[in-house]
C-alpha cells in the first residue's frame, strides 16, 4: 500500500509539472494551429526571469510569478505580432520560424547572463514535507500541484465562460465570418499567443527551484509537452490534463521499477503505439461546423 501511494503521489507531481508546461502549448496549438517550437525557450525565460528578479531585486519566487507571467506574455505577443501572424496556414514556415526564434533566445541568454547553471531558492515556507496517509511528500510539490489545478480551472473558465473565449472559438471556426460580426481575429490571436507564452513563463518559474536553470533547459520540457498535447488530442483541454497525469503516473512507476532512461523510452514507445492506432489522440473535442 505504501509503494502504491508513493508511486501515485510521484506520478501526480510529475503530471502536474507536465500539465503546467503543456497547457500553454495546448492553447496555442489547439486554438491557432501553430506548432510553437520556441515554447521551451519561453519556459526557460520564465526560469531566468525568476532568477533575475531574485538576484537583482530581492523578489521571492511567489512575488515574481505575476511579473514573469506578464513579461513572458508580452514577449509572446511581440513574437506573434512581429513574425507568426504572417505565417498562418504555412505550418512548415511556422515551425522553422519559431525554431529560429528559440535558438536566438538561447543565444541571447548565453551572451547576456552566461551559460553557467543558475539556481532559484525555494520559498522558505515550502521547504518542508507534508505527510499524506503516512507518506512524506515535498510541500513545494504539493503547492505546485494545487497551483496547477487552480490555473487549469482559471484557464477553462477563460476559454469557456468569458467573452474572450467565445470570440476565440468563433475565430477558430471561421475567422472571416467572425470579422463580419466585429471580432478582430488579429487581436484575438495575439492575446491567445501571449496567454500561452505567459503560462510557459509560469511553468519555468515554478520548475526553477526543482531543476537548475540553464539556456537549454526548455528543450527537454517542450518535447514532453508535445507528447502530452498530441496524446490528449490537440483541441481537448481536458485531454491535455488526462494525458499529462497519465504520462506522469507511467513515468513515475516505470522510473521506480527500472530507471528514468528506461521509463522515458517505454513511455515513448507507448505513445507511438497509441498514435499509430488513434492518431487523433485519446480525447477529441466535438466542434460543430
Amino acid at each position: 500500500m505504501d509503494f502504491l501511494l508513493q508511486n501515485v503521489l510521484t506520478g501526480l507531481s510529475i503530471g502536474s509539472i507536465l500539465l503546467l508546461i503543456a497547457l500553454g502549448l495546448a492553447i496555442i496549438y489547439g486554438s491557432m494551429g501553430v506548432i510553437n517550437m520556441a515554447h521551451g525557450e519561453f519556459v526557460m525565460l520564465g526560469a531566468y526571469g525568476t532568477w533575475a528578479l531574485n538576484a537583482f531585486f530581492g523578489m521571492g519566487l511567489l512575488s515574481s510569478l505575476v511579473v514573469v507571467f506578464f513579461g513572458v506574455g508580452l514577449l509572446g505577443w511581440l513574437v506573434e505580432r512581429g513574425v507568426i501572424q504572417f505565417l498562418y496556414r504555412r505550418p512548415l514556415d511556422t515551425i522553422l520560424a519559431t525554431w529560429g526564434i528559440g535558438v536566438m533566445l538561447q543565444q541571447i541568454v548565453r551572451l547576456t547572463v552566461g551559460g553557467e547553471l543558475r539556481y532559484v531558492e525555494m520559498p522558505h515556507a515550502l521547504t518542508g514535507t507534508i505527510s499524506i496517509l503516512g507518506t512524506e511528500i515535498s510541500s513545494y510539490r504539493v503547492f505546485v500541484f494545487v497551483f496547477v489545478v487552480a490555473l487549469f480551472l482559471l484557464t477553462w473558465y477563460l476559454m469557456n465562460r468569458t467573452r474572450f473565449g467565445m470570440q476565440l472559438r468563433a475565430v477558430v471556426q471561421n475567422s472571416e465570418m467572425s470579422a463580419c460580426f466585429g471580432i478582430d481575429p488579429k487581436r484575438i490571436y495575439g492575446l491567445t499567443f501571449a496567454y500561452g507564452a505567459g503560462l510557459a513563463g509560469l511553468a519555468g518559474a515554478l520548475v526553477a527551484p526543482l531543476k537548475s536553470v540553464s539556456p537549454e533547459m526548455g528543450t527537454s520540457y517542450v518535447i514532453d509537452a508535445f507528447f502530452v498535447v498530441v496524446l490528449g488530442g490537440v483541441q481537448s483541454i481536458f485531454g491535455t490534463v488526462a494525458s499529462a497525469f497519465l504520462l506522469g503516473e507511467a513515468t513515475g512507476t516505470l522510473g521506480f521499477l527500472w530507471n528514468d532512461t528506461i521509463a522515458k523510452a517505454l513511455v515513448l514507445v507507448g505513445i507511438i503505439v497509441l498514435i499509430r492506432f488513434r492518431p487523433q489522440g485519446l480525447f477529441v473535442s466535438k466542434v460543430r461546423g
